[in-house]
């Protein structure tokens, strides 16, 4: 089993050149790009790829209800040049379009640029009510400083890309008053607050990185699939073993020591679990993804806060209406 990776970008070579052809089954907790179900839908992945991340469609869905429910009627987009970027930025284009929001412009940023006034202004010429940015924190931070100097709106939507303290400082929490960032949730469940709750009493602080919840849970749904696997399993085994331990109809399991002991009995006797862990109930599907409920969030000077919840329900309910 290979853990890993984060960004889209550096998970899809490993999955195409490294784990798919050694026949191993790898797991991310945080990339999100939707090549990865296409890949899956071709039969291309062999069934060796899961992720505990919601996809960008979640992102860019959420985007696109708080567009619509902020009453703007036209926005521009700036997106990261990359495997993530490129797919997020298509998805919110043609979600703000199915929502009747005009998209004035996308525009995409390299890394590394000495400047970004060149993609600002052209993202400027529709004079768009508000601006989305699907951007990493360093050309995030330079992008919306060439924004607001040359008078564009402080209406902006953003992705979970730039929930970050660096961005905030760096661009200067006056010009933030406006922002509304988006980002998938742990559902209010018991095991999700259980997680918080032990993490916070191990490392004496909240679980506030990026992807932490996810990691954990990729972590040990890949444990409890290679316990159920058995000794000397391969990777196909082990991937076959997902199911039997995220199964509805199983015994559930807590995401903790009591937990893993009693699944390790329940597999060992041939039946199967149901792991509830720090991002709830995972579920995944036949292309190795998870739905999850979403938060909108804005900066404050304690760094962010949750403004509103999305149940699970909702999110689906507005990706079928889009659809």
């Amino acid at each position: 089993v290979l853990i890993g990776a984060v960004s889209s970008g550096v998970s899809m070579p490993i999955l195409t050149s490294v784990t798919v052809p050694a026949g191993v089954m790898q797991m991310s907790c945080c990339s999100s790009s939707t090549a990865f179900t296409g890949l899956a839908q071709e039969g291309k992945t062999r069934g060796l790829w899961f992720r505990t991340f919601a996809t960008s469609g979640v992102q860019a869905a959420v985007g696109a209800m708080v567009a619509r429910e902020q009453g703007h009627k036209s926005v521009a987009i700036l997106y990261k040049n990359d495997d993530w970027g490129q797919d997020i930025g298509k998805l919110i284009a043609a979600d703000f379009e199915s929502v009747g929001i005009e998209v004035t412009a996308s525009v995409a940023l390299n890394d590394g640029q000495a400047s970004y006034r060149a993609e600002v202004t052209e993202a400027l010429k529709g004079q768009p009510e508000a601006l989305y940015l699907a951007l990493y924190p360093k050309e995030g931070t330079a992008a919306v400083r060439e924004w607001i100097s040359l008078g564009g709106t402080q209406n902006m939507i953003v992705a979970n890309s730039l929930k970050s303290d660096e961005f905030r400082d760096n661009v200067g929490l006056q010009y933030l008053g406006n922002t509304v960032g988006t980002d998938t949730a742990s559902p209010r469940s018991e095991s999700a607050s259980a997680f918080v709750e032990q993490y916070t009493a191990h490392f004496g602080g909240a679980p506030s990185g990026p992807g932490l919840a996810n990691s954990y849970d990729a972590t040990m749904i890949a444990l409890l699939a290679m316990e159920a696997a058995g000794k000397d399993a391969d990777g196909a085994k082990i991937a076959s073993m997902v199911s039997k331990v995220t199964d509805p109809s199983g015994t559930p399991i807590t995401a903790d020591a009591v937990g893993f002991e009693q699944a390790r009995e329940i597999l060992a006797g041939g039946g199967s679990v149901s792991y509830q862990g720090a991002t709830g109930n995972v579920r995944f599907d036949a292309n190795g993804d998870v739905s999850a409920p979403a938060v909108t969030w804005g900066f404050s000077d304690a760094g962010t806060k949750e403004l509103s919840f999305i149940s699970l329900t909702d999110v689906d309910a507005f990706m079928a209406s889009l659809k």
